[in-house]
């Protein structure tokens, strides 16, 4: 983790960091904007996120074999993925009213357009799409795919943002990314293509997700607090999901092992936390900016993969994973580059 700091930022810039932090905290409590904004805050925020994410893969792969989940059933894995995340919406409830914050929470009026987009795009559509496809497919390979996110979010920034505009140097890392996906699929020793039902789902999940951080970071301009959007959409959305879920299995219900309920509580909670993260920093920073972490999730998530599943990382795949992070690193270099003169005009 320390690693990536020191790589984006060098020595000096890491102790004036530290330095403005320590000396804008008030009791250590600092401005949800100002951390967010901040390069450090904003850099820890999205590793951390990331990370999450990318434990995701390995964990929900163990629960579906744990709880003998197959391919073919669909109920079940949209039933599980409701559990998660009514109680990820739930944490986020009590985590707030812990804070003191219980008036943010409040239901507001005029919001239940916003707030059932958001529930139908980042929490319904995206999860039905992904749970069934990481049924057909492996943790890596899954997770490589959605490291693609932030191609698809500069494509929709294009058109549905301001000042977040396609560039020439954009188009080639979104080309090199794309051929690193397609690489990662090459079968060892044959030049053929191989794709199956699962990678084509988590794909549109994906695609699904891009566009709903999109519709986050707008509905944002209007109501502030990301945790409120955030716990709504998951309560309304994973309503849904159980709902189906129920539908699809006869109103069956799960019994867990205490290892699949912490299996349960963990994917729970890397969701709360990551889409609070999530969303914070994409409330305060560019979309651009923000999509250069997106590819530590495909890092992550492949590590873990081999770590938990016993899963082979084959060259194809070491190939494919580079060509992704490269591409994403090509997208993101001038903002990079021009981060302080980007910070002065913000400040002006």
């Amino acid at each position: 983790m320390a690693l990536l700091v020191f790589l984006v930022y060098d020595k000096s810039d890491i102790h004036n960091i530290l330095y403005s932090l320590l000396t804008k905290c008030e009791g250590f409590n600092l401005n949800a904007e100002r951390f967010f904004r901040h390069p450090l805050g904003m850099t820890m925020s999205a590793i951390t996120a990331t990370f999450l994410w990318g434990s995701a893969f390995p964990v929900i792969k163990l629960s579906y074999q744990s709880m003998e989940i197959g391919p073919s059933e669909i109920g079940e894995q949209i039933l599980f993925a409701g559990y998660r995340f009514f109680l990820a919406g739930i944490m986020i409830f009590i985590f707030y009213t812990l804070l003191g914050k219980k008036q943010e929470m409040k239901y507001k009026t005029g919001s239940f357009t916003t707030i059932m987009k958001l529930a139908l795009l980042l929490t319904f559509l995206q999860y039905i799409l992904f749970y069934i496809g990481l049924s057909g497919a492996s943790g890596s390979q899954g997770s490589i795919i959605s490291g693609t996110a932030s191609f698809f979010q500069i494509i929709f920034a294009h058109y549905m943002l301001k000042n977040d505009q396609i560039t020439v140097q954009k188009v080639i890392g979104l080309m090199i990314g794309f051929l690193g996906v397609m690489v990662t699929y090459i079968p060892k020793g044959a030049f053929v293509f191989s794709v199956g039902y699962g990678e084509w789902f988590v794909l549109a999940s994906t695609i699904v997700l891009a566009f709903g951080n999109i519709i986050m970071k707008q509905s944002l301009v209007k109501w502030q607090h990301v945790h409120y959007l955030t716990g709504y959409g998951m309560i309304i959305g994973s309503s849904m999901l159980l709902l189906l879920g129920m539908l699809l299995t006869d109103f069956t219900f799960f019994t867990f092992s205490i290892k699949e309920l912490m299996m349960l509580l963990y994917l729970a909670f890397l969701s709360a936390s990551g889409f609070l993260l999530w969303n914070n920093i994409m409330k305060y920073n560019a979309v651009g900016k923000v999509s250069l972490f997106n590819f530590l999730i495909p890092v992550f998530g492949v590590i873990l993969s081999g770590m938990f599943l016993d899963e082979v990382v084959g060259i194809a795949a070491i190939a494919g994973l580079m060509l992704v992070t490269f591409g994403i690193i090509i997208v993101n270099v001038p903002f990079m580059k021009n981060k302080n003169k980007e910070e002065k005009h913000q400040a002006n």
